[in-house]
């Protein structure tokens, strides 16, 4: 078997089992961790595909952003699992709708993809001299994206940075049986009484 074809048999194989368990845990934390393996998954897929900016751009801002985040708010907001009783009348009909539109895209793209097909006949000959003077796809998009996108580059950045500070103010719990300092009590004390004398009994 082709190391190609096999790469692409098992990230696609691994993409559809774990976003299969991410629609069907329970629990939201590990929801989240196969959320992330899908991405990491799918950023292979691209990489052999020959689109590594996609594929590393997959992983810094939704892995290493994005989905980090959420792990981040399901695991300090403390989401509990609720138990809800729906029946199968209630979500069947949406779930069939779902099921046939998903069918009908997958049918309508093997049509016009031969997955067995990938195999290379015929040998290419590349000239690498010419190629190592080449800009590259990330050299390229680089280039491009922090010249002429660089405010919306930094303005997704600071997006995601209020989005971070809006995590940590939710998951922060007033108590009140906790002895805090109150500076203005402290100022507006009366010094006076402050200091005792005892005459002790010798």
């Amino acid at each position: 078997m082709y190391t190609d074809l096999f790469l692409y048999l098992l990230f696609s194989s691994f993409a559809i089992l774990a976003s299969l368990m991410v629609i069907s845990l329970s629990n939201a934390v590990h929801s989240v961790l196969f959320l992330i393996l899908v991405f990491c998954n799918v950023a292979g897929l691209l990489l052999l595909l020959g689109a590594e900016f996609l594929s590393f751009m997959l992983l810094i801002v939704y892995v290493g952003a994005i989905a980090v985040l959420f792990l981040f708010v399901v695991m300090m907001l403390n989401v509990k699992k609720t138990s809800t009783n729906l029946g199968v009348f209630a979500i069947g009909p949406i779930g069939l709708i779902t099921f046939f539109i998903l069918i009908n895209q997958l049918l309508g793209v093997f049509n016009d993809f031969d997955t067995f097909g990938l195999k290379q006949k015929d040998l290419i000959w590349i000239s690498w001299i010419t190629e190592y003077n080449n800009l590259t796809n990330i050299q390229a998009v680089g280039k491009v994206l922090y010249t002429k996108y660089s405010f919306l580059f930094i303005l997704s950045g600071l997006i995601l940075l209020v989005a971070m500070l809006g995590a940590i103010v939710l998951t922060m719990h007033q108590r009140t049986d906790v002895k805090k300092q109150k500076i203005e009590l402290q100022l507006n004390r009366n010094f006076g009484g402050s200091i005792k004398f005892i005459n002790l009994r010798k």
